[in-house]
């Protein structure tokens, strides 16, 4: 059985979900603040992880880092009340996978759930190598390779980056991407995709005498790889 670990200080949420996930054949453990949770990462294997940002000790965000330092493919679903965009942009940079603000409708978040456990479910097999004249990216570690130096992605930082690569120095829209990447691309805001694109930038382009990432105002974002 999959299991869900779910970081939440209200006990009414937990079981009002903890039901919900019950009936999809889904296990779930309960951690009411960052310590815990922490301590239940360390010591069980979960498939997905709910996690609120404003818990007692420990916050969401920095349980997050600790956990990306030894783990960067678990799933990470924040649920909160905070809808920001600077606190949306500091959970992307850290690596949660999606955000949703309360309250929020039961289904979409089950969706959400079930596509990344379908996802961690796929078979693994050595994937061919993506590469323009100057970057090169590995699917099977989801790294970037860019003079000889290994940059380490975020997964949506990975697939937006990817995406760019196969279609390199075409412009492409924030509706695409959001379209191509995102399972429930309704729920998916176009300053996401800017965030995305701003944390790529600081990885890809930043200390580079060459930029790689563009934006024609008005129309999308496109890596360039022509000569000049």
């Amino acid at each position: 059985m999959k299991k869900v670990l779910i970081v939440e200080e209200s006990e009414k949420l937990f079981h009002s979900l903890s039901t919900v996930l019950r009936k999809e054949g889904l296990d779930s453990d309960h951690a009411y603040d960052g310590n815990t949770a922490l301590k239940c990462f360390e010591q069980n294997p979960y498939d997905v992880i709910l996690l609120d940002i404003n818990i007692p000790g420990m916050n969401g965000l920095d349980f997050c880092k600790a956990i990306r330092k030894v783990n960067h493919h678990i799933p990470v679903i924040v649920i909160t009340n905070f809808g920001d965009i600077d606190t949306k942009m500091e959970a992307y940079s850290i690596g949660v996978d999606d955000y949703i603000t309360k309250p929020f409708f039961v289904p979409e978040l089950l969706a959400k759930i079930k596509v990344f456990i379908k996802r961690i479910e796929q078979p693994v097999s050595p994937l061919p190598l993506h590469q323009t004249k100057d970057i090169m990216l590995d699917p099977n570690r989801k790294i970037a390779i860019r003079e000889g130096h290994a940059i380490q992605l975020m997964p949506k930082e990975y697939n937006l980056l990817e995406y760019m690569v196969k279609n390199v120095n075409r412009i492409i829209s924030k509706n695409e991407f959001v379209k191509n990447l995102w399972a429930e691309h309704n729920s998916i805001t176009p300053e996401t995709i800017e965030v995305y694109i701003n944390l790529l930038r600081n990885k890809i382009d930043k200390g580079y005498e060459k930029k790689l990432i563009f934006t024609k105002p008005g129309f999308g974002y496109y890596i360039n790889d022509s000569p000049n």
